[in-house]
């Protein structure tokens, strides 16, 4: 199923930051996907790093690469939304693309943590949706874990032993899920996407669409 674009033609809207966070294996990165794929108003934010590309990976679809002395550039000139460094490497959100993407009236979605959320939400309140994915139980994470079979048996320990920590911030996000079933958890992540769209200071366009409905 996809979506109609939600803007009207004639009612401008700004765009939103739709934040997703979860404990890995929660289920986060398969309701990105579906969001992505089924609406054509919201688009991944490509991060900016520091670690060598993998192979077929490509610079400015999934991450930009850049060195560090650029990064640090970057940094002290304020442009970036959020960054932080993963054991020996640096991410960020470059602040630009996200502001052109929303003025554009298209929406940018953002798959971090906790930390980059806080940032986010110092530096673009206003424009901030979060919401925090909760598996059904611990025994069903580490089935997730264990079943998409990405991992050794350590990494999925480490993973679990991290969840907890994660889980911890849930009250920081303004939407809460429980994702028991993954279809029901993406109907219910689009369903907030479009009543956040709908808010009045969203659409910037409204004034003068009702002000030409009633002949002004």
């Amino acid at each position: 199923m996809t979506f109609p674009p939600a803007n009207l033609p004639n009612v401008p809207r700004r765009g939103l930051m739709l934040v997703l966070s979860s404990p890995s294996g929660a289920g986060k990165s398969t309701i990105s996907r579906a969001l992505l794929e089924r609406d054509a108003d919201i688009a991944l934010s490509v991060s900016a790093t520091t670690r060598p590309p993998r192979p077929g990976e490509v610079d400015g679809k999934d991450y930009h690469f850049v060195s560090v002395e650029t990064f640090q550039q970057m940094v002290a000139a304020g442009q970036f939304l959020e960054h932080a460094r993963v054991f020996d490497n640096y991410y960020g959100t470059p602040r630009q693309p996200v502001e052109d993407t929303l003025a554009a009236g298209r929406d940018v979605l953002f798959d971090i943590d906790w930390q980059g959320t806080q940032q986010l939400g110092q530096n673009a309140r206003a424009d901030l949706v979060t919401v925090f994915i909760l598996p059904p139980s611990l025994a069903e994470l580490e089935r997730r874990l264990h079943t998409r079979a990405q991992d050794s048996a350590e990494v999925v320990a480490k993973r679990m032993s991290k969840a907890g920590d994660e889980m911890s911030h849930w009250f920081e996000y303004d939407y809460i899920l429980l994702n028991a079933d993954i279809d029901r958890s993406i109907a219910r992540v689009q369903a907030v996407l479009d009543a956040e769209r709908l808010k009045r200071d969203r659409q910037v366009g409204m004034a003068r669409f009702v002000n030409g409905l009633r002949g002004q």
